[in-house]
């Protein structure tokens, strides 16, 4: 017997990763709410411990039950169920019924229900000691394997005077919104007879439960929110046919499950919700980066876009500068001696003393000249202005030579410069 609708949903339904509420008017109002929370948590964690001595001081009664649900609402949980009168009616037809199947939602599910009648959730996960008695779970031997467990619960059932096993066959916690996870069907090899619990609960401002929060951070936001309410309904115990087999049984529950707390039944499983947390956890959502200041067109045009930070902007600005002086020189080779020196003047004369090799670029690669024609680039790099007919016989003119092209080119350069930006500093000064 298969799911009748499994595929529509996916673990994104099924799961929150966020435990605060993308709607802004819930987002403000859970701010404004935050004092009063902070207030409630201190106070909680107090009352909690008294509500934890005594339902450890009082033996297992239907008064004890009492006292401490009445306890528990002062904390934020408020359980409700079914008609009283709906309830003796649903005993009556589950006096066979020693095992209950419910879906799981909260860390505390077992707690609640034990708020309502007198039953056992035992622990899964092998852990044991004062944690897992102090939260309510029941310890049995042989959790190391899943076959050890199952025969430990079946020698647990088949002896009389204990409570009924509360068994959660999804295995792991959803969000109760969307879908029910696939029942695995071990539970359903304890006895032939289980009674369905269905299980919803509600919170204001944020999500009930989250996917990766333990159940520590859980019972805080227990104690933070004003109230967590439970409903808990109970359905008639159900019965397997010899003919049908463990994994149809579950299937049948889960579907009625799923009817009746209005959502869909999904092939999904604890191992899919793992698998969904590990790629969250890889592949976290992006996050938003500012929009950087586009950098000039000659730089754009020659290198790969980069979320350039403020430190590059200054650099290229800083290299426009040296470009204009000496547009034969690549912006690269400016930029890479601009990051050393971080000066104008030490780049450019960094350059034209030939301390930075480059190759110079041609007149087709020039940018071309400003549209406010405020400057003009030279045609031609200003070597070419240097008159030298003859070339020099001895060492001694040829060197002397070469200082006074390297000469006549700094200063023109630097003359430039200040004719650019002399203006605009003497102004600044004043």
């Amino acid at each position: 017997m298969e799911p009748a609708a499994a595929a529509p949903v996916g673990p994104d339904r099924l799961f929150d990763s966020h435990r605060l509420p993308s709607d802004g008017l819930l987002l403000l109002s859970l701010l404004l709410y935050a004092p009063v929370g902070l207030c409630l948590l201190l106070l909680r964690l107090f009352l909690g411990l008294h509500v934890f001595l005594v339902s450890c001081a009082l033996p297992d009664s239907a008064p004890r039950r009492f006292i401490v649900r009445v306890m528990c609402s002062v904390l934020g949980l408020v359980v409700r169920q079914s008609h009283p009168r709906e309830r003796q009616q649903q005993q009556q037809r589950s006096l066979r019924a020693h095992v209950y199947i419910a879906n799981h939602i909260t860390h505390f599910d077992h707690n609640v229900l034990n708020l309502l009648t007198s039953c056992n959730a035992p622990v899964l996960n092998g852990t044991s000691g004062f944690i897992c008695w102090s939260r309510g779970f029941l310890e049995v031997g042989g959790t190391e394997s899943r076959a050890e467990l199952l025969e430990s619960l079946k020698a647990y059932s088949s002896q009389g005077g204990h409570p009924p096993l509360l068994l959660f066959p999804e295995e792991t916690t959803t969000n109760g919104r969307a879908g029910l996870l696939r029942f695995s069907s071990w539970p359903f090899s304890i006895l032939d007879a289980v009674q369905p619990v269905a299980l919803q609960v509600q919170r204001p401002f944020v999500a009930v439960s989250v996917a990766d929060a333990s159940w520590i951070t859980e019972l805080l936001w227990t104690f933070f929110v004003p109230f967590t309410i439970y409903q808990v309904r109970w359905l008639p115990s159900i019965c397997r046919p010899a003919e049908e087999t463990r994994e149809e049984f579950a299937l049948r529950v889960q579907e009625l499950l799923a009817q009746e707390l209005g959502v869909l039944p999904t092939r999904l499983t604890a191992a899919d919700k793992a698998e969904h947390l590990k790629r969250l956890r890889h592949s976290p959502p992006a996050s938003y980066a500012p929009p950087v200041p586009s950098p000039p067109s000659g730089a754009r045009s020659r290198g790969p876009p980069s979320t350039a930070s403020a430190e590059d902007v200054r650099l290229m600005g800083l290299a426009q500068r040296v470009k204009e002086v000496l547009p034969h020189v690549p912006l690269a080779v400016i930029r890479k001696d601009l990051a050393q020196t971080q000066c104008v003047d030490t780049t450019i004369a960094n350059l034209l003393e030939g301390r930075v090799p480059h190759e110079e670029e041609t007149e087709a690669s020039l940018p071309a000249p400003s549209a406010s024609g405020t400057h003009r680039p030279p045609a031609s790099p200003p070597a070419a202005t240097v008159p030298v007919k003859l070339f020099a016989r001895s060492p001694e003119a040829r060197h002397l030579s070469l200082q006074e092209r390297k000469r006549i080119l700094y200063d023109y350069a630097r003359r430039r410069y200040r004719e650019k930006y002399g203006s605009a500093q003497q102004e600044g000064s004043r």
